[in-house]
């Protein structure tokens, strides 16, 4: 090529690309929706990726730019998000016109990846529809009650191994890295069917596997950012949010343990068997080996990762609010009194101040900072300002709706900064404005055998230690701007000692 032609084409090139920012970039200015300048290719973003401020306080500022509109206009890089704030325009989206908006973006390349392609986070329409149908029966009342026992199993030998080691002097531990152990041998146990002691083995494969997938402070933000905006570069770059070798370890895991299970009739309360157990109408397995690890990746997956951060949150106020604790263990000496020392899956649910104590801890610290919806028919939005004009969303277009930013609305939440769990005590919650497991149909569908897992975390932790602040405790907690997720930048530093008894 010519430099004359070179030149031409490099400045054609430099032009289409100019345009196609600029005109990305204008989108909102032009419907006369509020919104933020933002930067070119970063958006909105800038703040986040130059890791000058978290994710969730960027969206959050936002938020509270714009306190008289239903909603407001974001850019992740270049994609334009409507971001709603009115609670009954989202419940109009998420729950009333729930087939407008039944999808998620996913963040994992269903072509590099076909195991993980297959999660129920990202699967789309009626995919997404028939296996959430198939999975739901696993996540029941009844179902979850039969795995009560694995969770307290893992809970005692946690709380008596830390009682132990930490004695009566006590110890000063990173709450995510205990938790991520407890919240390690309860998914071993619950989804795979195999007994891990995180504790005794800290080397455990499972343990090490889980820790390296799920560092949000590395790679994997940068990928999940890329996959969920770029996907066409992702692809290009093959850029996998799993390992091959992550895929096929639980795929194998999945193999044996079915095969096992079918030639010696072994029956365990755990999620492998009910998916085996699960047939459709005509008798036939509703789940292959590839479904059944698939789901099972991602339930060790948000298992591991997710549950072990809200406890270790959970962890952290507990211990800055001693008030709180003594009400929380005063609570357990009662259940423990009625049940002879040996609680049940019905009292250890029915507490009413637990409840409230793990409901506050999730209000305040939910782990993701928006929940995003992708419409798939066209659907008019009110205007969203009183001089604005409706808008009409197009199949591909995002809506987010912000939990950090809801819960932490005074005009939700009085004192919306405090921890207070006599707000779920006293009926003054709206319902609509609490999301931390999201809302809808596309709800997590584990939600409450998580929220069971908590309480029996925190009930045998504090039967037998008491929680207090270390020299390392940051009061305020500080946000991690490095991780997608939302985190507690430096860890959860709490010493733990044995209760005297």
């Amino acid at each position: 090529m010519e430099p004359v032609t070179a030149l031409l084409a490099t400045l054609m090139a430099c032009l289409c690309l100019y345009y196609f920012i600029a005109n990305t970039l204008l989108y909102f200015k032009r419907l006369k929706i509020p919104h933020v300048l933002p930067i070119p290719l970063l958006g909105n973003l800038g703040p986040f990726i130059l890791r000058r401020i978290s994710l969730a306080e960027i969206i959050c500022n936002t938020y509270r730019l714009f306190p008289d509109a239903k909603y407001f206009g974001f850019y992740d890089f270049t994609t334009p998000i409507y971001v709603l704030r009115d609670l009954d325009l989202i419940n109009l989206i998420t729950i009333k016109n729930f087939d407008h908006f039944c999808n998620h973006r996913n963040f994992v390349n269903e072509n590099l990846e076909p195991i993980a392609g297959r999660n129920l986070f990202g699967l789309r329409n009626d995919q997404w529809r028939a296996t959430r149908r198939h999975l739901s029966p696993t996540f029941t009342s009844n179902k979850i009650k039969l795995m009560f026992g694995l969770v307290c199993k893992c809970a005692e030998n946690f709380a008596n191994f830390i009682a132990a080691e930490a004695g009566s002097t006590g110890k000063t531990y990173n709450m995510k890295d205990i938790q991520c152990r407890f919240a390690n041998d309860v998914v071993a146990s619950c989804a795979f069917g195999i007994d891990v002691d995180s504790f005794n083995e800290p080397n455990n494969e499972f343990f090490l596997l889980g820790q390296k997938t799920m560092n949000f402070n590395g790679a994997l933000t940068y990928k999940m950012l890329i996959s969920r905006n770029f996907p066409n570069l992702a692809n290009l770059l093959r850029i996998k949010f799993f390992e091959s070798k992550t895929e096929n370890f639980f795929k194998q895991i999945i193999s044996d343990s079915v095969r096992f299970r079918r030639e010696k009739g072994v029956v365990r309360p755990d999620v492998i068997h009910l998916m085996m157990e699960s047939k459709d109408a005509d008798g036939e397995p509703l789940f292959d080996v590839e479904e059944m690890a698939a789901q099972a990746l991602v339930f060790f997956l948000a298992g591991f990762d997710s549950i072990s951060t809200s406890m270790s949150y959970l962890a952290h106020e507990v211990a800055i609010n001693p008030d709180v604790q003594n009400k929380l263990l005063a609570e357990i000496e009662n259940v423990l009194e009625e049940t002879n020392g040996k609680p049940t899956y019905e009292t250890i649910c029915g507490m009413r101040y637990m409840d409230a104590v793990v409901s506050e801890s999730m209000r305040l610290h939910p782990l993701v900072s928006s929940l995003d919806r992708v419409c798939v028919k066209e659907f008019e939005l009110p205007p969203a300002t009183p001089d604005s004009e409706p808008v009409t969303l197009k199949p591909g277009d995002v809506v987010w709706f912000q939990s950090y930013a809801i819960h932490r609305d005074s005009k939700y939440y009085p004192r919306p900064n405090d921890f207070v769990p006599e707000r779920f005590l006293n009926g003054e919650v709206n319902s609509s404005s609490y999301m931390p497991f999201g809302i809808g149909p596309r709800i997590c569908i584990a939600n409450r055998f998580a929220l069971m897992e908590m309480k029996v975390m925190l009930f045998h932790m504090l039967q037998h230690c008491i929680f207090e602040p270390d020299v390392k405790t940051r009061i305020p907690m500080i946000l991690d701007k490095k991780s997608f997720m939302v985190m507690a930048d430096g860890g959860f530093w709490l010493r733990l000692r044995a209760r005297k008894y």
